[in-house]
């Protein structure tokens, strides 16, 4: 792509305490990219992606992203006050730029307009995802940030999800960067995969990092079938061994 990137890391480093969190990581997205960045637990897929966006300040390096870019964010997890009355309306109307046009949109586009008056606390876990998408697209973003976005979501809805990210991409014209650990459609819903396991060990396109000897290390075969199956065994001290790599470096972290 030729096009200036939306958002560019330069060099990224960061020190928690003793420990090198983030280390001299460059990576840059660009407009309509989809880009999965995966990894086993605790290499720092969470923590770059705050650093990204913004949330945590780097050692050193620097961040350029394009001039007052819309970014809609969907967390892990939105922990709420279990005493705070909430419907799923009231919830989305309290996104910045919601209007209630645009709220019934997404609630009707995501096929969750049935939980508009249910409580956000009754929510299952997919229906909960569900509605964080809905707050993230409600910005109507130029990139897309979707950390971890099928936790606690039954096989099927994964299915559904990563169908629907790239069909998101295209009807909003934005970039997406989501982040995994068990990430089992990665092959078919994304363009570029940047694999981090306390550094970057291999990136590009999905084809080319899922025959790469250190992805191969971290996640076994791909299947036959299509669907990649990333069967992570490794204990957070594997993010200290040390996979010799011309790409770009990164550190680890217990995200």
């Amino acid at each position: 792509m030729s096009e200036e990137p939306i958002l560019r890391a330069d060099n990224l480093s960061l020190t928690f305490g003793q420990k090198k969190v983030l280390d001299q990581i460059s990576l840059d997205i660009q407009p309509r990219q989809i880009i999965t960045l995966i990894g086993p637990n605790g290499c720092g897929k969470s923590t770059l992606t705050k650093v990204l966006l913004g949330l945590v300040r780097p050692d050193s390096g620097k961040i350029i992203r394009s001039r007052q870019l819309r970014i809609g964010y969907m967390p892990q997890n939105l922990p709420l006050d279990q005493r705070m009355p909430l419907n799923v309306d009231e919830f989305l109307r309290l996104t910045r730029r919601s209007t209630r046009a645009a709220v019934d949109h997404w609630l009707e586009r995501l096929n969750i307009t049935s939980l508009k008056d249910q409580s956000v606390h009754d929510l299952s876990g997919g229906e909960w995802q569900r509605v964080l998408l809905a707050r993230a697209l409600l910005v109507e973003p130029e990139l897309l940030v979707l950390d971890e976005p099928v936790q606690g979501v039954d096989v099927q809805g994964q299915l559904e999800l990563y169908q629907l990210i790239p069909q998101l991409r295209d009807e909003l014209g934005c970039a997406v960067l989501m982040i995994s650990h068990d990430l089992h459609l990665v092959m078919s819903a994304t363009d570029e995969v940047i694999c981090l396991n306390g550094h970057v060990c291999c990136s590009g396109h999905p084809e080319t990092v899922s025959a790469d000897p250190a992805y191969l290390e971290l996640f076994g075969r791909r299947l036959d079938d299509g669907i990649a199956y990333y069967t992570h065994h490794h204990d957070h001290e594997h993010c200290d061994h040390d996979h010799s790599s011309p790409h770009t470096n990164a550190g680890h972290h217990h995200d």
